[in-house]
């Protein structure tokens, strides 16, 4: 058995998904969420672990999910832990520098829950979603959306090298799923099941690899 691998009789590993509407799976049923999704194709690898503990809502931007922290209850370490914001940083306007400041923030304390390991991090990027139905209808130009999303997302994959953590690019895979109806939730906005299960062919060897870390 690989190291950081549970057995049958251990007690079964501890997933924190850090986040917002994303992470949350507005639009969708619990069982949808890329995070459930994630832990029951981890429990069919064989792996045993309990259900995520997510803290995400709809809406968060990066202080927003600090504060979110600040009120949870957290118990670590965590045997894994995922962090995704940053689209409502984009939507609103806000600055490089300031998503950048924050998000290193963030992942320093998501680095500390797990351990202080690192390894047992994994960053998941911004989907695109300007090329949804609401994107396209929003008045905003999706070429414009699209390159400010690239630049938040080339940040969060730079702080997640600097500090020696896995990063997952989901958001080729939303650009190629774009407005197509069974890729998205009833709002037209968020990813809908079948979508998140796509997210899992970057996310899922990661989170492989980061629980068979020591």
């Amino acid at each position: 058995m690989a190291a950081g691998l549970s057995s049958d009789d251990a007690e079964p590993l501890r997933y924190l998904a850090l986040g917002d509407s994303y992470t949350i799976g507005e639009g969708v049923a619990p069982e949808q969420r890329w995070p459930q999704q994630l832990v029951a194709r981890l429990r069919a690898d064989g792996i045993a672990i309990g259900d995520p503990q997510i803290v995400a809502t709809t809406g968060w931007t990066t202080d927003e999910l600090s504060a979110g922290m600040d009120t949870a209850t957290l118990v670590p370490p965590y045997d894994f832990v995922s962090l995704s914001i940053g689209v409502n940083n984009q939507y609103r306007g806000r600055d490089l520098d300031n998503y950048r400041r924050e998000f290193a923030a963030l992942l320093q304390r998501a680095i500390a829950l797990a351990g202080l390991r690192p390894e047992r991090v994994v960053v998941v990027s911004i989907p695109d979603w300007g090329v949804t139905r609401f994107g396209r209808e929003s008045g905003r130009e999706s070429a414009t959306i699209a390159r400010e999303l690239d630049a938040f997302n080339a940040i969060n994959r730079e702080e997640a090298r600097r500090k020696h953590v896995a990063w997952a690019d989901v958001c080729a895979i939303s650009r190629d799923a774009g407005a197509d109806a069974a890729q998205l939730a009833e709002d037209g906005l968020h990813p809908s099941g079948r979508q998140y299960a796509g997210w899992l062919a970057t996310i899922h060897p990661l989170a492989r690899q980061a629980l068979s870390s020591p």
